[in-house]
């Protein structure tokens, strides 16, 4: 089964240019930004079964994706 990738640009293509122009100049953004690509790549090496823990802990990762992402939405919207 392929792992689907959810990069923010991937995610949001719409704010490519935003998103990069909210990376260099907003620290919180950001750290954020980075925040979500680190939880991110660990689902999908979780998704790979690169790595296999608890079914509780990698919903609590993807939940934890997602808040990251409607943080990072918000800045991006206003």
């Amino acid at each position: 089964m392929p792992v689907e990738h959810h990069d923010l640009v991937r995610e949001l293509p719409e704010y490519r240019d935003k998103i990069h122009e909210m990376k260099m100049g907003n620290s919180h953004f950001s750290r954020l930004f980075d925040e979500y690509h680190d939880v991110d790549r660990e689902v999908r090496r979780i998704e790979q079964e690169i790595e296999t823990p608890s079914d509780e802990y990698t919903e609590e990762l993807k939940k934890k994706r997602l808040f990251i992402k409607d943080q990072l939405f918000s800045m991006l919207q206003a």
